[in-house]
This record gives C-alpha cells, sequence and structure tokens, in this order.
C-alpha cells in the first residue's frame, strides 16, 4: 500500500471526525471542513471498504489519526500488537496528527471499553512517559495527549491537571490537544472554575482543539453530573468557554466530535462552520499581525 502524499499538517480550522454514512457529502461539499480526524481502531483492518475510502478522503483532506485503545495511563506496558497495527496504519496514511488520552483502558490483560481516570502522582507520571517515549519512538512521530473529562478526584493527587500535563510534554517532547468539552464536564462535575483551569494551561503547547457535546445526568445525592457523550450539538457554555480559549491562545485545528446518534451531514457541518465563526476574530488579527 503506497504511501499518502499531503502537506502533512492541519490547517486552522475546522475538522470533523469521519462517519462512514457523510463520505458522499464529504467529496461532494465539504463546506467549512478542512480536515478530518479517523479513530485509530476503526482502521487497523488489512484491506476493504473503509481503507478504500479513507485513502480517497486523504487524497483531498488532511487527517489527524485519534487514538482510544492504547491506554496511555495502565500499569501494563503498551500492547506490542497494537502498537504494530497502529504503526503500519501511520506509516502508509501519514497523518497530520496523532493524538490519545491521558487514561487507561485496560487490566490484566483484557481491554475495558472506558477512559478511566489516573491519580496525578510521581508513579504515574513516571509511567505515563515512559509509555510516550515508547510510542513516539515506535511511531517515529510527535504525538499531541489530551485531557480527560473527569468524574472523580483521587485524593492522592499531588499534581494538578495543567502543571500533570505540562510536566508530562516537558519530559517527553509530546504537544497537547485540548479538549474544550472536557474542561466543562470536569469543571461541573469536580466543582472548580473552568476559566480558572483553562488560565493555568500550557496553552502554548496545544496544537489542536476538541468541541463536543455532552449529556446531563445526576449522582446519587442529586448534583448535577456531566457525562462526555459525544452525542448532540456542542453546548451554549462550551462555546462560551471555546471563546475564553482562543482569546488566551489564539486559533488552532478545532475538531467538532460526534460520534453517537450522529446526524446528517448538514447538522455536523453546521457545527463546523459555527466553530470556524468562532476562531475568524483570531484568524484575522494573525494575518493583520
Amino acid at each position: 500500500m503506497r504511501d499518502v502524499q499531503h502537506d502533512n499538517s492541519l490547517p486552522i480550522g475546522a475538522g470533523v471526525g469521519y462517519k462512514p454514512q457523510h463520505f458522499a457529502a464529504l467529496t461532494d461539499d465539504p463546506g467549512s471542513v478542512s480536515w478530518l480526524e479517523i479513530h485509530a481502531e476503526n482502521f487497523m483492518g488489512d484491506g476493504g471498504r473503509p481503507l478504500a475510502q479513507l485513502r480517497h478522503l486523504a487524497e483531498r483532506f488532511p487527517i489527524s489519526v485519534h487514538g482510544v485503545g492504547l491506554s496511555i495511563g495502565g500499569e501494563e506496558r503498551l500492547d506490542p500488537e497494537h502498537l504494530a497495527r497502529l504503526k503500519k496504519l501511520t506509516d502508509w496514511l501519514n497523518p497530520a496528527m496523532f493524538s490519545e488520552h491521558l487514561a487507561w483502558s485496560t487490566h490484566d490483560g483484557a481491554f475495558l471499553n472506558d477512559l478511566l481516570p489516573l491519580p496525578y502522582t510521581a508513579e504515574t507520571l513516571s509511567r505515563v512517559t515512559a509509555h510516550i517515549d515508547q510510542l513516539q519512538d515506535h511511531l517515529g512521530r510527535k504525538m499531541l495527549l489530551e485531557n480527560p473529562s473527569s468524574y472523580l478526584a483521587f485524593v492522592g493527587s499531588t499534581w494538578s491537571e495543567p502543571d500533570f500535563l505540562r510536566e508530562i510534554a516537558r519530559r517527553t517532547g509530546c504537544g497537547l490537544l485540548l479538549d474544550v468539552n472536557n474542561v466543562f464536564v470536569s469543571a461541573t462535575n469536580l466543582e472548580f472554575d473552568p476559566r480558572a483551569y483553562i488560565d493555568a494551561y500550557p496553552l502554548d503547547l496545544v496544537e489542536e482543539f476538541h468541541l463536543a457535546g455532552h449529556d446531563e445526568d445526576a449522582d446519587e445525592l442529586g448534583r448535577k453530573l456531566l457525562i462526555d457523550s459525544h452525542g448532540r450539538p456542542v453546548d451554549e457554555p462550551v462555546w462560551t468557554l471555546f471563546d475564553h480559549v482562543i482569546a488566551r491562545a489564539g486559533a488552532r485545528p478545532a475538531l467538532v466530535e460526534w460520534d453517537n446518534d450522529v446526524p446528517e451531514w448538514d447538522v455536523l457541518e453546521a457545527e463546523a462552520a459555527r466553530a470556524t465563526q468562532h476562531m475568524k476574530p483570531a484568524l484575522a488579527a494573525a494575518v493583520s499581525a
């Protein structure tokens, strides 16, 4: 399988997570969408329609590959078979970006279909940095690490999340992916100020933004609980927080994630158009500077 040729960079604009039902619309008229993200684990096969469609799209759009199954924070070693399949994908696709989550999802050789939180301790820091070093060396490319959505906090944590991510990036040379919805979800669930979190975040290391919808629930005490569901439009408070991020950091490639109850193309494209609209002042300021 020959390598895909492109300029190997994401444009500063809006992207969407690729879904096969949107293939025809994307090839006919992508509208505001200037790049695409795929989940690595959906394209690790040896052939068939998914890879054929991906090859076609990669000739037109820069592609960002987002991993959901490496278990970067897990206590076990990174799965060598998973690493090999991931390298095979990134070698031929040559994506503009690769990212993964600050989370764990494996235990005793079993894969748990969830992204689970970590205590922010010296021990966790050593384990995560070792895994990122291994991954970047194996792939021969830089990765971005995404901040999690949190539903609980560990008493034993000795680092704040922004400082923990900053130190991981310092030790490994990785970049950061700032998921704005995850910040808002975590801030609501753990009762902290999302703007203060952004103000403390190492925004100079951020190379990509994520935006998504969330669902509202309640915990056993009746307190509001937000779930990072990726199944509805971006909520208004998240757009407001995104404005604060852009005011502090400027524009970056910004992805709209919608993985469940996937809508018709015009609905998803409208979300991408809105992300572009929110970034316009920062883009105009960058051009005139």
